[in-house]
């Protein structure tokens, strides 16, 4: 590659490039990421189970948890760490297009990564202890060449084989969540904040890193593919793999959402840990439906000459994850958390979700008002900026610009052949 080539401005690809189904399905699932993080704000007495509290009707209360478990809880994040791989193949095959050397990209991952984990701590410092994006970060500094680098075959064995010591070890996961009510109950702002820096380094860098790499790497299998960038050539596959995935994760989710509920006590703690493994690994499958789901609905939208209003402005949503993903915490502190609103030792699980429902409606809303005048989300303008700054960074400033350039640009990079 010429020096030319290296000299060449790089940047992240313009909305209009983008794939819609990865941006539907990052949208329609920040719902789901809402639904389970808004639950870590309660605090006070009444404690059920993991540390969750009834306050409103026992059996309403019941049953959303009972839902909650089985279609929420580890469902969400193993479908964002997929997206988070797809993304990770989606940049090399742009740049690759652009004459830009497959070392070159693994340290643009990388120094997006190192960003991504600053990112994260200071949203653990600032809000919430079970900030995610500083394990997606760490993922990217520690195995971009492995997941630009690595056989399909290497993908998907080490994907299946790491899945089982974490599906053994997870259902002992619920002896942690009192530490993370303790920091939504306490008053003083400081005193929170250093329970949730400790908490964000024991739970999301250490254990949701180690969770999250399956699905990452499943992530890149199928970006190696096209499945979300070419949804209508895959739609058998995405069939299959929706109604298997969303039907294994209701199956295995069962027993441990009854245990939650208090509707099952196991016999032995050898069962619970059966309970909670297979809870776990069904997360895995459910992460896939569900991505699988978006997939299927963007064929659909393929045929039409223009998006629905509700499609549009989840596909907006998606556009900038990130910055709804920062905004939920920053409603929760200040409705829920006791050095912010202080709701969260009076509300029960029927309110907290209506107040999670209604800060993801108020997201989706907000970005797709951006969408329409052109902005980007405010955390994604600075990440990209941070990222590709040492490299003759893009110009824009939040702006949409160049995005028929960005899409011939798209169009000629192709795609990279998969190495099996």
């Amino acid at each position: 590659m010429t020096k030319a080539m290296d000299a060449r401005p790089i940047g992240a690809v313009a909305v209009s490039a983008r794939s819609l189904a990865p941006d539907l399905a990052r949208g329609a699932m920040l719902l789901l990421i809402a639904l389970a993080n808004a639950c870590l704000y309660q605090y006070g007495k009444l404690a059920l189970g993991d540390g969750l509290w009834l306050r409103g009707n026992p059996i309403v209360d019941q049953v959303l948890l009972l839902v909650e478990t089985i279609f929420v809880r580890d469902r969400a994040y193993p479908m964002y760490a997929l997206l988070f791989g797809y993304g990770i193949v989606q940049m090399l095959h742009r740049h690759s297009g652009r004459g830009i050397d497959e070392i070159t990209v693994c340290r643009l991952v990388r120094r997006r990564g190192w960003w991504m984990v600053l990112i994260g701590f200071c949203h653990a410092l600032l809000l919430f202890c079970g900030d995610i994006i500083g394990a997606y970060g760490l993922i990217a500094v520690l195995l971009a060449e492995v997941l630009l680098r690595a056989r399909d075959r290497t993908l998907l064995i080490t994907s299946a084989l790491w899945v089982v010591p974490i599906a053994l070890f997870r259902g002992f996961e619920h002896r942690l969540s009192p530490l993370h009510v303790t920091a939504a109950a306490t008053p003083d702002p400081l005193y929170a904040a250093a329970i949730r820096v400790a908490q964000w380094v024991q739970g999301s860098i250490i254990g949701s890193m180690f969770m999250l790499v399956p699905a990452v790497l499943l992530g890149v299998w199928a970006a190696r593919r096209r499945i979300l960038d070419d949804p209508e050539r895959h739609q058998y596959f995405l069939r299959r793999a929706a109604v298997l995935g969303i039907g294994l994760a209701a199956i295995g989710g069962v027993p441990w959402g009854l245990v939650r509920a208090t509707w099952w006590t196991p016999s032995s703690e050898a069962v619970e840990l059966l309970a909670g493994g297979a809870h776990t690994f069904s997360g895995y499958a459910g992460g896939v439906g569900y991505a699988a789901i978006a997939g299927l609905v963007a064929v659909r939208m393929q045929n039409r000459d223009r998006l629905g209003p509700v499609v549009s402005a989840l596909a907006a949503c998606g556009q900038r994850s990130m910055t709804c993903y920062l905004l939920q915490s920053v409603v929760f502190v200040a409705v829920l958390a006791a050095y912010g609103g202080g709701l969260g030792n009076r509300l029960g699980l029927a309110e907290i979700a209506l107040v999670a429902a209604l800060t993801w409606a108020m997201t989706v809303l907000l970005a797709e008002a951006m969408s329409r005048r052109g902005y980007r989300g405010p955390a994604e303008v600075l990440l990209r900026r941070l990222t590709y700054r040492p490299s003759g960074a893009s110009h824009e400033a939040g702006h949409v610009r160049g995005a028929a350039l960005a899409s011939r640009s798209r169009s000629a990079a192709g795609w990279v052949r998969p190495r099996r």
